[in-house]
């Protein structure tokens, strides 16, 4: 029988070098989120039953359109984020490296075409 130190049995069991600082981005963009999120929700269900040009008129204005990007990049990138940790759960190989590479082009995408969208709204 062999003796094994809690060392020997650890190693090859993972890096501890990112998880960390994935934790900590993590916490940070959740607790954003916790108060952006409400704040979103109420401007959005403010112009619900509105016509298109009241709306327009609505998101043309300096803060609901700076408030509405900084909703989406948050909440992409803490998606992104997620779902980055998931798929290296899960996932092995050259699945693993493609889907991430998926994953975060849809995000970056979403956050272009949305911030894009937003700017010709608000312009």
């Amino acid at each position: 029988m062999a003796f094994l130190t809690d060392r020997k049995r650890a190693q090859g069991a993972g890096s501890g070098r990112e998880g960390t600082h994935h934790h900590w981005q993590m916490i940070a963009s959740s607790i954003a989120l916790v108060f952006i999120v409400p704040v979103f929700i109420l401007m959005i269900g403010g112009g619900l039953g509105e016509s298109h040009d009241e709306v327009t008129e609505y998101f043309s204005r300096p803060f609901p359109a700076i408030f509405t990007g900084l909703s989406l990049v948050v909440l992409m990138l803490h998606l992104m984020r997620e779902a980055q940790a998931a798929i290296e759960d899960y996932m092995h190989g050259i699945a693993q490296k493609l889907t991430l590479i998926a994953a975060e082009a849809f995000s970056y995408a979403v956050i272009a075409a949305g911030l894009f969208a937003l700017a010709k709204i608000a312009l």
